[in-house]
């Protein structure tokens, strides 16, 4: 089975984080099955009933490794494999939103005040605009960190004040507020400087970029785990605990923000594209008027708890 499942893992063209955790994952296989087990659709369900007290984001990261394990050796039939799986792998239940959103909106309202303007360097001068364009860019637009450190220039429409993403052939409208069209376009002004180092043309360079010491100077994207810590280092300055804002939550702000603003969920369900309008319903107990219909229910002023001596 080692054998095997080596084959399996040089056959893989993910990240080292993503082939631990499909080792760990498979270690746990053969652990149940053994290492001279048929690679059959009984042995897999003998290892889905062994999943019963896992997580359900413990069971699809083992599931799904497994199931590609499966196929890469042709083992199993693939329509009972996945059948057993439906039978047997628990569903991650929907759970309201809770972030700290007090703590997002002074990261938020710091980075809005970042100019660069005190600094000597040109590096942490750029590094001062392109993260107060970021961060206003996550909170107006809802992009993930990821999405947005994908972008590039050519991809903003300056006039519309919008960006077309296309994740999976599925298309998505993207709109900036105008205070994130000022915040980039001061950035990339900025960035003039530099750019003629570069060879790429204007349209093709990465909207957000690395303006470290090894990028020199040139135009080099910079990667989501790049971007987050200098969000982090913008907490720190900010006066925010690092642990109370997380990667998730400037979208989770934009979401919020939006459904308070018109208390419209299909509307809000549009801005953060998300697939089933459950999703943004997670958001709604940010409301107010629950709150104040339920002390109109039940906290009446004629319905006040009985005095204790």
């Amino acid at each position: 089975m080692d054998v095997k499942i080596n084959q399996f893992l040089e056959s893989l063209s993910l990240s080292e984080k993503s082939i631990f955790a499909y080792r760990n994952a498979l270690e746990q296989f053969v652990k149940i099955v053994g290492q001279d087990a048929v690679l059959s659709s009984e042995t897999y369900m003998d290892f889905l009933i062994s999943l019963q007290d896992k997580s359900p984001s413990t069971q699809r990261v083992y599931t799904t490794a497994v199931l590609k394990f499966y196929r890469y050796h042709k083992a199993g039939n693939w329509t009972e494999l996945q059948d057993a799986t439906r039978r047997y792998r628990r569903r991650s239940g929907k759970r309201i939103v809770k972030f700290n959103l007090e703590a997002v909106e002074k990261v938020i309202s710091y980075c809005e005040s970042l100019s660069g303007d005190s600094l000597d360097s040109l590096g942490k001068r750029l590094e001062a605009l392109r993260d107060r364009a970021f961060v206003l860019t996550l909170a107006d637009t809802g992009l993930r960190i990821s999405e947005a450190c994908s972008l590039k220039r050519g991809d903003i429409d300056w006039h519309e004040q919008r960006a077309t993403l296309d994740p999976n052939n599925h298309e998505s409208l993207i709109r900036f507020s105008n205070r994130s069209i000022r915040a980039l376009q001061e950035y990339l002004d900025a960035r003039k400087s530099i750019e003629s180092n570069s060879r790429m043309s204007p349209r093709s360079q990465p909207l957000f970029a690395r303006h470290d010491i090894r990028a020199s100077k040139k135009i080099r994207p910079i990667t989501p785990g790049g971007m987050w810590k200098a969000i982090k280092d913008r907490m720190t300055e900010a006066g925010v605990d690092r642990q109370k804002v997380r990667i998730h939550d400037f979208r989770h702000y934009f979401v919020t923000v939006t459904y308070l603003a018109l208390r419209d969920l299909k509307l809000s369900q549009e801005f953060a594209r998300h697939k089933t309008i459950s999703t943004t319903n997670r958001y709604t107990h940010f409301a107010d008027e629950v709150d104040d219909a339920y002390d109109q229910i039940f906290n009446k002023k004629n319905n006040k708890p009985p005095h204790r001596e």
